[in-house]
């Protein structure tokens, strides 16, 4: 979708015309760029570009957690090839959107963290997540059912992502670099289960320092108010389902 807002504003004539135009949508969009002088006017407009998706977070009420708290990082893995399906999903959507109340939850938890670490900072992979990305990666995973919940949520029911009240992320350091965690975003097995971390530090596989750097995490994402999952050390929620259904509406 391309959007043009153009503020025209009469120089000494202490007057202002705004003026927005909107292509191949309805949706208004305010943005303020680079500034000519033309014909005794001041001449303020860009062209920026918003997905189909966003457009619908927008609408539903969520929010661009950057714009929220610019101190956040992101990469969202599903606008890219990297990660396990090694596919491309939100195409064009390179952003990371959450509902309001969560977002604010998601700074606060920024803000934790620098306090303790002030080089340190949030790094994003996933925040909502419509269904019908939720449906291809169910559908990815080839592992019996009982399996398969360990890791993806059922579609049919919903997950905390679509309704924008989950958060998948990790730290970075002064250098921008990621703290070893153990295993890379979406590692499918049991080395990522936060429940079996003394376990597998006592087998050798995982080392104390890892799971330090993912007790800094915990700690500042529940002081937040946030709470974690038992087979995913980067996946955490701002509610539960039952709540997340009546609070708010799930994106498809």
């Amino acid at each position: 979708m391309r959007f043009v807002n153009v503020f025209i504003i009469g120089i000494g004539l202490y007057s202002c015309q705004d003026v927005t135009v909107v292509f191949e949508n309805t949706k208004e969009v305010v943005v303020i760029a680079e500034s000519v002088v033309q014909n005794d006017c001041i001449i303020i407009e860009k062209e920026i570009i918003i997905s189909d998706l966003e457009l619908i977070l927008i609408e539903a009420g969520l929010v661009d957690i950057q714009e929220l708290d610019s101190s956040i990082y992101i990469d969202i893995k599903y606008s890219s090839t990297d990660n396990f399906m090694k596919m491309d999903m939100y195409g064009d959507f390179e952003k990371a959107y959450l509902q309001a109340d969560v977002a604010k939850k998601l700074s606060k938890a920024q803000q934790y963290l620098k306090e303790e670490f002030p080089a340190y900072s949030l790094l994003v992979y996933d925040g909502v997540r419509p269904r019908s990305v939720q449906q291809i990666i169910w559908d990815s995973l080839k592992m019996p059912f009982h399996e398969k919940t360990k890791f993806v949520s059922n579609p049919k029911n919903g997950s905390i992502h679509n309704y924008g009240a989950a958060v998948d992320l990790t730290i970075i350091n002064e250098n921008q670099q990621i703290l070893d965690m153990a295993t890379p975003y979406d590692f499918i097995g049991k080395l990522a289960y936060p429940r079996l971390e003394q376990t597998l530090l006592s087998e050798g596989k995982i080392s104390q320092e890892q799971i330090n750097n993912r007790a800094l995490l915990r700690k500042v994402m529940k002081k937040a108010g946030f709470f974690g999952i038992q087979t995913e050390w980067w996946h955490f929620n701002s509610c539960r389902r039952s709540e997340a259904k009546l609070k708010y509406k799930a994106i498809e």
